[in-house]
């Protein structure tokens, strides 16, 4: 189900030419507005993000101009369905904030080539939207793999026995997709202890590579040579992991580079990410996996 997009209310507004009603003063004993009341409202439980994790549909082709300019990496096929694996962070409002600046700091760089800059954190509609550290490419799954792609990678995390997890971040850096259409900033994050990511990359890649899909970072080839076994001893992929913050059409000058390298970090740097689940995107449906609550093995 994804949210419906209403018009602007102030339009409504230039349409009604009655005079406006006078202003009501608020009684002291009156329950207190939708505003004073948000402060006091409990969190939203993690589950409701994933039943509206789908932006509205605008548009039942391809069309660029309907998303920043951005083309679909992944044609629509019927019977195809868009597959991501990733883990998912919703910051907290000072952390939103300190990325907000960050993001600034950015736009006021690249405004001097009138490059545009499009941010990650919030919506058209200015709702807030996850971030998120992928565990793998966006790839494709048919109807019929699924459910048995969705057990399988159930069944591969909770034998790994991986435990929940922190990170922190350590600098900015600007990367392209794998078809250098688009430039994404991004924080770049610390090894965590346990060597988490590097083990969830395993588990990712391994699991795609069943269903004849390129992993992330490794070759298909080594991959598919490897004991079935999880190893901890293998390549390290740790300066690879990222979280994306915003992108560009536009690939950064060496100018822009020497700007961004810059740019006071401090407060990225004390960023502290916490993990507890590996999500999973097929099409528009979201799968929640829990990491290990025991012990660090």
């Amino acid at each position: 189900m994804a949210l419906v997009q209403y018009s602007d209310s102030s339009e409504e507004d230039s349409l009604n030419n009655s005079p406006p009603r006078p202003t009501k003063k608020r009684r002291q004993d009156s329950p207190p507005t939708n505003r004073q009341a948000e402060s006091s409202l409990p969190p939203l439980p993690r589950a409701f993000h994933d039943l509206y994790a789908t932006s509205t549909r605008v548009s039942v082709r391809d069309d660029p101009s309907l998303h920043g300019g951005r083309k679909r990496v992944i044609p629509h096929v019927e019977g195809n369905w868009p597959t991501h694996i990733y883990l998912e962070w919703y910051p907290s409002k000072e952390e939103l904030s300190t990325l907000e600046d960050l993001i600034s700091e950015l736009e006021h760089i690249f405004s001097k080539r009138e490059v545009k800059v499009h941010s990650l954190l919030r919506s058209d509609l200015g709702v807030q939207l996850p971030l998120h550290i992928s565990l793998s490419r966006p790839v494709v799954l048919r109807t019929e793999q699924r459910h048995s792609f969705t057990e399988l990678l159930q069944s591969s995390l909770q034998s790994s026995h991986i435990p929940i997890f922190d990170v922190s971040t350590e600098g900015l850096h600007c990367v392209s997709n794998y078809e250098k259409t688009r430039w994404f900033f991004v924080l770049r994050v610390k090894r965590p202890k346990s060597d988490s990511l590097n083990r969830l990359l395993k588990v990712s890649n391994r699991s795609l590579a069943r269903f004849d899909q390129p992993p992330l970072y490794e070759s298909l080839s080594s991959e598919r040579s490897k004991d079935k076994s999880i190893s901890r001893n293998g390549t390290d992929y740790s300066a690879c992991f990222h979280i994306s913050i915003a992108w560009s059409l536009t690939e950064p000058s060496t100018e822009d580079i020497e700007r961004i390298a810059k740019l006071d970090l401090r407060d990225i740097s004390s960023l502290r990410i916490g993990f507890d689940c590996v999500k999973a995107k097929i099409g528009n449906n979201i799968t929640s996996i829990p990491l290990s609550t025991g012990a660090v093995d």
